[in-house]
């Protein structure tokens, strides 16, 4: 994970936007992530025949960049994020708090907590007080769209499976 190198201003300046589909696909359906252009720039892939819920984020090539996968057998519902086999991140709704409030832990890093409104695509992932991503419908006017801005210096496969993941443990 990279280090964050200060809070954007709405000049263009610091990070990427991606546009996202609201409500993930049930398993077996595909869609694909966008870029602040417009163009393909991950494919999200619902597994289909899991008995768990799984999502494979592929690259434009093809190439698997995460997979994320629930699991059901602890007392809170988690979904993992890992990548060739490993487990990168585990994210588990928080026990404390009014709010949505969602940990992350990060496998060998210091860990992330997403805060806000998660369920309406509101909410901020952050690092020690430092924002890594912000998630928002407002930048854009499509319906059952939000975007994800994720920090310059960021894992961005790894934030957008922490948003995939999240969005399967509010759906």
């Amino acid at each position: 994970m990279g280090i964050l190198r200060g809070r954007r201003d709405d000049d263009g300046e610091g990070g990427r936007r991606f546009r996202m589909r609201e409500k993930l696909a049930s398993i077996g359906d595909d869609f694909w992530i966008e870029d602040e252009a417009g163009e393909r720039a991950f494919r999200v892939d619902g597994k289909a025949l899991r008995v768990r819920s799984t999502f494979v984020l592929e690259d434009l090539s093809g190439r698997e960049v995460a997979t994320i996968q629930e699991r059901k057998l602890s007392v809170r519902d988690k979904v993992a994020v890992e990548r060739d086999g490993r487990t990168l991140a585990t994210v588990h709704k928080a026990l404390v708090g009014i709010r949505d409030r969602f940990a992350i832990d990060v496998d060998g890093g210091p860990g992330l907590k997403a805060h806000g409104n998660v369920v309406d695509h509101e909410y901020e992932i952050e690092r020690d007080g430092d924002t890594v991503a912000r998630i928002s419908k407002r930048w854009f006017r499509v319906r059952d769209t939000y975007g994800v801005e994720i920090e310059e210096g960021e894992d961005v496969a790894l934030v957008l499976a922490l948003v995939v993941a999240l969005e399967s443990l509010t759906d």
